[in-house]
């Protein structure tokens, strides 16, 4: 998906987690979990400054923007994180991976959402095929 966006995941991003380590069986981050690692996360965020967050399911959107809103409902909308890092939510990559009916059009939805991210950044978008 960066690679698609025309930028390198060595050099253009920087990816973070929510939590520092993952939790037991990869389950979902338990709020005494993220409440002892979400300090790091905000000085990595005041460290590196970035233009744009994309916060990617519903873990990163709702500790980042202080939600209880699901992602279905929230990604594609502009949001901020600490009044001022513009913050797009979509789907999670694992998400997207799964095989389901719903898939497709939640591919075509998260395009959509780093296409805003493009041009938010004043990146072109890509030609159609």
């Amino acid at each position: 998906m960066i690679g698609a966006m025309g930028l390198s995941p060595e050099r253009d991003v920087y990816v973070c987690n929510i939590i520092k380590c993952r939790p037991p069986g990869n389950r979902r981050p338990e709020e005494d979990e993220t409440a002892a690692c979400i300090p790091y996360l905000h000085e990595q965020l005041a460290i590196v400054a970035p233009k744009v967050i994309v916060a990617l399911g519903n873990t990163a959107v709702g500790t980042l923007l202080g939600t209880k809103m699901g992602i279905t409902k929230i990604r594609g909308q502009w949001k901020t994180y600490r009044g001022s890092t513009l913050v797009m939510p979509t789907y999670h990559p694992s998400y997207l991976l799964r095989p389901g009916p719903q898939q497709l059009q939640a591919k075509r939805e998260a395009w959509e959402d780093l296409q805003a991210v493009m041009k938010e950044l004043g990146l072109p978008l890509p030609q159609k095929k």
